[in-house]
């Protein structure tokens, strides 16, 4: 089992620069936010609180989730048979997903599914708590960061409406799977570094610990 964790908080430059390493390397993409965006997405269509987990954890005891690596090489997530594509980053979803992601049950089902994944193919694998929770034990673990102003400069270049600092307040201090950098990171700072730039820098570190390219 290979797996690159790639972690950071919002608009750090994680889901562009995982494609970009996992191009290189010949290794299957996931981005694990999609599957706390699909949840979320369907405990908003059946109009449960997003600020009850009791509410959500009834939602997701009643859903079929489902996930693999399709035949471009990056992941996908099919709620009740549903893939939601582009509704995933609306300014709904965005807005509550923080919330959904926090509640215990939707965190311990949805780390069960990235690790079924991972059994499967080498991976990179993009999110807040892989290298600290989901595989702590791997040793390809990356953490890009950015100054919350160039983050939010970012966000709203692509036309997002969340705001970052709020994003990272709930990520950071949420009980279970806080977003935090693994002590045996490898810390990137991507604030003046192009996506190449920063995939670059991963590929060399890993270059070092012995995943070359394809």
């Amino acid at each position: 089992m290979t797996v690159i964790a790639i972690d950071g908080p919002a608009a750090s430059g994680k889901s562009s620069v995982s494609r970009r390493v996992a191009a290189r390397l010949g290794f299957a993409c996931v981005n694990s936010g999609t599957l706390y965006r699909a949840v979320t997405r369907e405990v908003l269509r059946q109009g449960a609180d997003t600020s009850s987990p009791e509410s959500i954890a009834a939602v997701l005891a009643g859903a079929e989730i489902a996930c693999g690596i399709g035949d471009g090489g990056e992941s996908f997530v099919r709620v009740n048979g549903d893939d939601a594509g582009a509704e995933l980053s609306d300014a709904q979803v965005n807005s509550h997903v923080s919330l959904v992601a926090a509640v215990p049950a939707v965190r311990e089902l949805i780390s069960h599914l990235l690790r079924a994944l991972a059994r499967e193919r080498p991976l990179v694998m993009e999110g807040r708590d892989i290298g600290t929770e989901v595989f702590p034990d791997t040793p390809y673990k990356f953490y890009l960061d950015a100054s919350p102003e160039i983050r939010q400069a970012r966000r709203d270049a692509e036309g997002g409406t969340d705001r970052v600092a709020a994003r990272d307040r709930l990520d950071s201090t949420r009980k279970t799977a806080p977003l935090r950098t693994a002590a045996d990171a490898h810390v990137v700072d991507t604030s003046h570094l192009t996506l190449d730039g920063v995939a670059d820098a991963i590929v060399e570190k890993l270059r070092t610990l012995g995943i070359v390219p394809k």
